[in-house]
């Protein structure tokens, strides 16, 4: 994950927030070399993001290795086209060259 591009540093505004020390500490070990306030603020953009309809894919069909259907349990957005699955509707699950399992619309591979 890269941080986004937004704007500068000494143009955002300080914000307090309390984490507990472990979470801290796990979100500096996943953001490595990134730093965590940025790992955060990629989050962050993304949950608003997906909720505000704004979604970008940050994936492509290349990250995908393998796939199995499923059955939303939730709504979900697919990750390569942004396509909302309802929740309770068959999806694919895909399987990324990181490990990860992510959201698949059924046609989302097809293209």
């Amino acid at each position: 994950m890269t941080t986004m591009t937004r704007t500068s540093t000494t143009d955002m505004e300080v914000t307090s927030i309390r984490l507990e020390r472990e979470l801290k500490e796990k979100l500096k070990d996943i953001a490595g070399t990134q730093g965590y306030q940025s790992l955060i603020r990629d989050i962050l953009w993304n949950f608003v993001q997906q909720r505000s309809g704004e979604w970008k894919p940050r994936f492509s069909k290349e990250d995908i290795r393998a796939s199995i259907p499923a059955t939303s349990q939730k709504d979900e957005r697919c990750v390569l086209t942004g396509q909302l699955i309802l929740a309770q509707q068959p999806m694919l699950l895909g399987f990324t060259k990181h490990g990860d399992f992510v959201p698949l619309s059924l046609e989302s591979l097809d293209c």
